[in-house]
């Protein structure tokens, strides 16, 4: 080739690789149209209120990858210029620490805090561990899964999602006031379906033999307050705490006392404690799913489905008529 042919192949060869490099960045989220809005949500139920709410008008993300624990967060710098570039992010402070640093460095203009929305509920002392908080704080390790006094997992309360809907869509409202109307429609219609979820829940553990059950770990507190169950938490507030020999005894007693038939595992932690409690208390295992994130073994395709599982398992544990 000559010279001058290979001066203009190397010139329009730039380009081309600045295209590609640009493509790959991951400085927008893969899907966006025109005139979409972004929105950037910490993880999977915040993602599904936003995709209800905001509908064909925006591309929702989720920084979290379907099945992976939220709780383990890890930002790349691609989603820290998606949080800074998003016209809305929603998050709930104090639950991942990524999260909330990313959010307080990249200031999006638009963000809803999902803690300043709901009241967080405190966390009942005998769920932080047998020796209180200094010991539940030494078993949240330097992972970041210590969330100090509140209990972080109130999007388990339908009524709690209702109030996280309203949020997104009046905060959306102040994004693009021209889809204000649509944006409120959706959300009525989401309101109506976790009413429903909420109504559904109320009589289907309204006459149980048995309110009390017992979980891998104390992730229900809000689904319990709600429709007057006792949540009984293997191993406390955080998901990867072990439990002491003594909170295993008093397992064993609490089982006994209640006649618990089940102990509930997770989808998206390991359930070989669960298992094996439950083997050596002759007990059967069901899923409880917190919710957190989607996987494959999930059972449902969204949350409103999930959580009907969720109810059917605690029915069947409960004995409920």
């Amino acid at each position: 080739m000559s010279k001058p042919l290979r001066a203009l192949g190397a010139a329009l060869s730039v380009p081309v690789l600045l295209l590609a490099t640009a493509c790959g960045t991951g400085a927008q989220p893969s899907g966006d149209e025109p005139g979409q809005l972004t929105i950037v949500t910490a993880f999977y139920p915040f993602q599904f209120v936003s995709e209800r709410v905001a509908g064909a008008s925006a591309e929702v993300v989720s920084l979290t990858t379907p099945g992976a624990d939220p709780h383990d967060l890890e930002l790349s710098p691609g989603q820290l210029i998606d949080i800074s570039e998003a016209d809305l992010v929603v998050y709930q402070s104090g639950f991942q620490p990524a999260v909330d640093e990313a959010v307080a460095q990249q200031g999006p203009e638009h963000v809803i805090d999902v803690a300043q929305v709901v009241r967080l509920q405190p966390v009942p002392e005998h769920e932080h561990g047998e020796e209180g908080h200094e010991e539940h704080e030494e078993e949240a390790g330097e992972e970041g899964h210590d969330h100090g006094d509140t209990d972080p997992h109130a999007w388990l309360d339908p009524e709690n999602m209702q109030m996280i809907t309203e949020a997104v869509a009046t905060e959306l409202a102040a994004v693009s006031p021209d889809d204000a109307a649509a944006f409120q429609t959706e959300a009525d219609e989401l309101v109506a379906d976790l009413e429903q979820l909420d109504s559904d829940f109320s009589e289907g553990l309204q006459t149980c033999e048995r309110r009390e059950f017992i979980t891998s770990h104390a992730a229900f507190g809000y689904l319990a307050t709600r429709y007057d169950l006792t949540q009984i938490g293997i191993s406390g507030i955080s998901p990867d705490a072990e439990p002491s020999p003594a909170r295993l005894a008093e397992i064993h007693t609490e089982a006994e006392e209640h006649g618990v038939t089940t102990i509930f595992t997770e989808t998206l932690a390991s359930p070989a404690l669960a298992e094996a409690v439950a083997g050596d208390l002759g007990l059967r295992t069901d899923v409880l799913d917190p919710l957190e994130g989607l996987n494959g073994q999930s059972r449902g395709s969204d949350y409103i489905a999930v959580q009907q599982a969720n109810l059917e398992a605690l029915r069947t544990a409960g004995g409920c008529s």
